[in-house]
């Protein structure tokens, strides 16, 4: 029941202002057949939804039917290599067409665990391939596979878009360049029409794995960070050797984190160097102007080694003691901000070009026109990390704010739910014994007039219980519980109604 990640999707009947229906996306399936899937993010897409109405919870789940679902589904078997899972051949076949087999490549996964969100009036669930898939929000059947490769010239995107008020999505995703190097490309998809644009942002001949990205009302910000993927390993080895998406990640120690700039209209690249020590990230806070610079709030993890490497199967079902050990040789979580200046000059080197009063963020210009970004640590804690975060998106995304909420890990193990004010530090917690909620989101109350006026929903696992999972719903305020809608352990595609 517990889903690893995505944003969570809630819609709102326009005329009453009221729940109309809460959609949730993650893995379900961790086992098919005799074999097992390894990584958490293997696990089959399973949809949840939530319908309001009248004071009651109407629940419902479904698989979604992807490719990579159906067939393993049919074949009782591992069929397309997952994230990390790889794929062998059906054993049914003779030792020649086997072999063969190795050499025509691995189908790339359409298994949507990760996120679902609104194109135009219809919607999509989506992993980080350029596979996405439609589905029907009302009865969570899968409608149709969509390969965005047909349609724009990306090998894969994001699967955090950014959503503008008139429905405009943009995403950001890498292509095939000349020269057998990489482009980052922002891509922008209208809400009146098919098709999008495209922005080359930079090149590489190994791109950097990329999760999210920031926007204000007139940047784009992408966050280039030492986690890499091996184009030779991802294109030739990986078939060969029998390996998967987690083998084609290195890291690159000597990168540091590059931060990447571009105006959103005229789509056009700043030609400044942005530096700063190397961190991985996954999930980006916010992003807005102020007073010429662009500041950005993001979830960071110090250093240069790859995250997913702590999230395999075998070492979260260990015992609690295993579990807390092998996170303490991860590295550590914060809350970063990071100010970059847009109005430079090259006399200024070696002086702190932010001028922000209320952050102690720096940026400084070396010598050779580098701008190095040192950032303002706006939440840590031993182990303890603030991640898949929200905010009152709909009225503070981009632009200046103060409160955030977040997904509390305790060494990886998802146990609280956070809220920061990320002005003054402040935090407060939800937490109950052993209760393991999933990422809050914030719906704000009608005609509210303070940024947090309204409240989070969450899904909370609680294996003890009697009743082992339940819909929350905190006062975001002060996390204090408004109600909350307990379930029944189900088997799948089933409807409850919850008083």
């Amino acid at each position: 029941f517990y889903t690893a990640a995505g944003l969570v999707s809630i819609y709102l009947n326009e005329q009453t202002h009221t729940f109309k229906y809460l959609l949730r996306l993650g893995p379900g399936l961790f086992e098919v057949g005799d074999e097992p899937f390894y990584h958490l993010f293997d696990g089959q897409a399973l949809m949840h939804k939530f319908d309001f109405k009248n004071g009651q919870v109407t629940y419902f789940r479904k698989f979604v039917r992807t490719d990579a679902y159906v067939r393993a589904i049919t074949e009782k078997r591992v069929v397309i290599t997952e994230f990390g899972t790889f794929a062998y051949p059906d054993p049914c076949k003779n030792i020649f067409s086997r072999f063969f087999s190795y050499f025509k490549g691995v189908e790339v996964t359409d298994n949507c665990l990760v996120n679902v969100y609104p194109v135009g009036e219809d919607f999509y669930a989506v992993t980080e391939t350029n596979y996405i898939t439609k589905v029907n929000p009302d009865t969570l059947e899968t409608l149709k596979k969509v390969d965005m490769c047909n349609y724009i010239n990306i090998n894969g995107v994001t699967a955090h878009p950014h959503i503008e008020r008139d429905g405009t999505v943009y995403n950001i995703g890498n292509c095939m360049g000349k020269g057998a190097t990489l482009a980052y490309n922002i891509v922008r998809i209208p809400p009146t029409q098919k098709g999008s644009d495209q922005r080359c942002i930079h090149e590489r001949f190994k791109p950097s794995y990329v999760h999210s990205f920031g926007m204000s009302e007139n940047y784009f910000v992408f966050v280039e960070t030492p986690v890499k993927i091996n184009l030779l390993k991802f294109l030739s080895a990986w078939s060969i050797r029998g390996s998967n998406y987690m083998d084609c990640f290195e890291s690159n120690e000597s990168q540091g984190t590059l931060f990447h700039i571009a105006r959103k209209d005229p789509g056009e690249y700043i030609d400044h160097k942005f530096k700063g020590a190397p961190i991985g990230m996954f999930h980006h806070i916010n992003t807005y102007e102020d007073q010429g610079f662009v500041v950005v709030d993001l979830c960071a993890w110090k250093g240069f080694e790859f995250v997913y490497n702590y999230l395999w199967l075998a070492n979260l079902r260990a015992n609690w003691d295993e579990v807390k050990k092998a996170a303490m040789m991860a590295p550590q979580p914060e809350v970063r901000r990071y100010v970059i200046p847009l109005d430079i000059h090259k006399e200024e080197q070696g002086k702190n070009l932010v001028s922000l009063p209320y952050t102690t963020a720096t940026a400084t210009m070396h010598a050779d026109g580098m701008i190095w970004l040192e950032p303002e640590i706006l939440f840590s804690g031993p182990r303890q990390a603030f991640e898949f975060p929200q905010i009152n998106y709909e009225r503070y995304g981009g632009k200046n704010y103060t409160y955030a909420y977040g997904l509390g890990l305790n060494h990886f193990i998802p146990d609280r739910i956070c809220k920061l004010n990320v002005k003054t530090k402040e935090t407060w917690v939800w937490q109950e014994p052993d209760s393991y909620p999933s990422e809050p989101l914030f719906v704000q109350t009608p005609e509210a007039v303070d940024e947090d006026d309204g409240v989070l929903l969450t899904i909370v696992a609680a294996p003890g219980s009697q009743r082992p999972a339940y819909l929350l719903i905190l006062n975001a305020k002060d996390l204090s519980e408004v109600a909350r809608a307990e379930v029944e352990w189900f088997y799948l595609d089933t409807f409850v109604t919850l008083n």
